[in-house]
């Protein structure tokens, strides 16, 4: 996946991620009205690092597509839009605290790590939201999002689904996991 110590994508990989790219944002043109391939592909051409970011959360089943443009900085936001939540990215619990503080039956990593290695954020409750204006996401299993600090001060942390045609965002324990609740992720380029 990475070319030298460095979280660059082959020309090869850079060149099929970008069809895997063009051809979903062609799929789904609803979730991004009014905005051009052609001008997503050049801030992707001039991000590499971000290409590998994106790559990541196509890896690991994320199924990312541009959702928005931020008007100020020009930006654009890609969320994970795989129906479920990614399954490369299941039984974690919350965070490096969560899992430090287990002390058997520990799960492979935290949410929070491997989206930092990824080079992506957790959706927020909000983004949680926004998402699901676009479609039905989450039916059958849930994501961990981003907690707010005064949650996780008292060693909660928060996730989403949509069950009943409605989203509910709920709480657990931030050291917990399961193998039907994963991550999504969310990044500007």
């Amino acid at each position: 996946m990475t070319k030298g110590n460095n979280k660059l994508l082959t020309a090869e990989q850079g060149k099929e991620l970008l069809s895997i790219l063009k051809s979903r944002f062609e799929k789904n043109m609803g979730r991004h009205k009014g905005l051009e391939w052609s001008k997503v592909q050049a801030k992707l051409q001039a991000n590499a690092g971000k290409l590998w970011s994106l790559n990541e959360m196509e890896r690991t089943g994320g199924e990312p597509d541009v959702v928005g443009q931020d008007k100020n900085t020009g930006e654009y936001a890609f969320y994970d839009c795989s129906p479920e939540s990614p399954k490369g990215r299941t039984s974690l619990c919350y965070d490096r605290e969560a899992l430090d503080s287990r002390k058997e039956h520990k799960p492979k990593s935290s949410a929070m790590d491997m989206a930092a290695a990824m080079g992506i954020e957790l959706l927020t409750e909000e983004q949680y939201q926004e998402l699901h204006r676009l479609g039905a996401f989450d039916t059958k299993s849930s994501s961990w999002l981003k907690t707010p600090g005064d949650i996780r001060k008292l060693g909660g942390a928060i996730f989403g689904d949509r069950r009943f045609g409605r989203v509910f965002v709920y709480h657990n324990g931030a050291e917990s996991y399961y193998s039907g609740r994963g991550f999504r992720g969310w990044l500007r380029v």
